[in-house]
């Protein structure tokens, strides 16, 4: 298999592990931002830590491919969560409280050589001149339930709409809504819709056909309801993803 059979879309995520002191806790999502020479791993804050499930990882994993002609070569690379018992990630956070989307910057240098991967960067954010239509099509690219290609290591892709006013602070939160089926393990991933313009300088570049990149997949959306006579909403939250250009300053 050559780079060239895979679409690059796939090649922005990689499959992320948290562990305690060497032990494996849970599986997650996560995808690569680049912003000038700096790169940074995505992903959502919950993954590092949840203070109301006790979940304190103090280091995570993730997977890399490191042979472009053969995407069955991965190794794993792992990165601590503090350093002098501070935290290494940054988080957001705005008048409304804490945004669940963190951000880790990554040490290029120590990244194996050859790596391969894509990023969005700058460019992949939407425009104020892009409009985003209520039900416009949406990618979620990740690792639902640890599932994905275990050969060539690939992130699985699922399709959805905008389920509410994108632009719009859902319940004056930082996030719209997606109808899209999700699972667990899919928290951190990007949420991705296909451009309407032309590619803007930069994007093409690192993703072809260009890709905007809107969002950052959290976790389910759901309402008091009784269980034995409603169903599930089926809606996600997905927090808006310029929020990434405050945290990678």
């Amino acid at each position: 298999m050559t780079r060239w059979s895979v679409e690059p879309l796939l090649l922005t995520s990689a499959r992320l592990s948290t562990f305690r002191q060497g032990q494996i806790l849970t599986g997650a999502s996560g995808f690569f931002f680049r912003r000038d020479d700096r790169l940074f791993l995505v992903t959502s804050r919950h993954v590092l830590i949840d203070e109301a499930s006790g979940h304190f990882p103090d280091g995570i994993q993730i997977e890399l491919h490191v042979d472009a002609s053969d995407l069955a070569k991965s190794t794993g690379f792992s990165m601590p969560l503090y350093h002098d018992s501070k935290p290494v990630w940054r988080q957001g956070a705005d008048a409304s409280g804490e945004i669940d989307v963190a951000v880790i910057e990554i040490d290029g240098a120590a990244l194996p050589e050859p790596t391969i991967f894509r990023a969005f960067t700058p460019a992949h954010l939407p425009s104020g001149s892009e409009k985003i239509e209520t039900g416009a099509s949406l990618l979620v690219v990740g690792f639902p339930l640890g599932f994905h290609d275990t050969w060539h290591h690939m992130p699985v892709v699922r399709g959805g709409v905008i389920a509410s006013s994108f632009g719009l602070r859902f319940q004056g939160q930082g996030f719209f809504l997606t109808d899209v089926r999700t699972h667990r393990g899919a928290s951190g991933s990007p949420v991705v819709t296909r451009a309407a313009k032309p590619a803007r300088k930069g994007r093409a570049a690192a993703l072809d056909p260009p890709w905007l990149l809107i969002g950052v997949h959290s976790t389910r959306f759901d309402v008091a309801r009784d269980t034995e006579l409603d169903e599930a909403l089926g809606l996600n939250c997905a927090w808006y993803a310029d929020i990434l250009m405050s945290l990678t300053e």
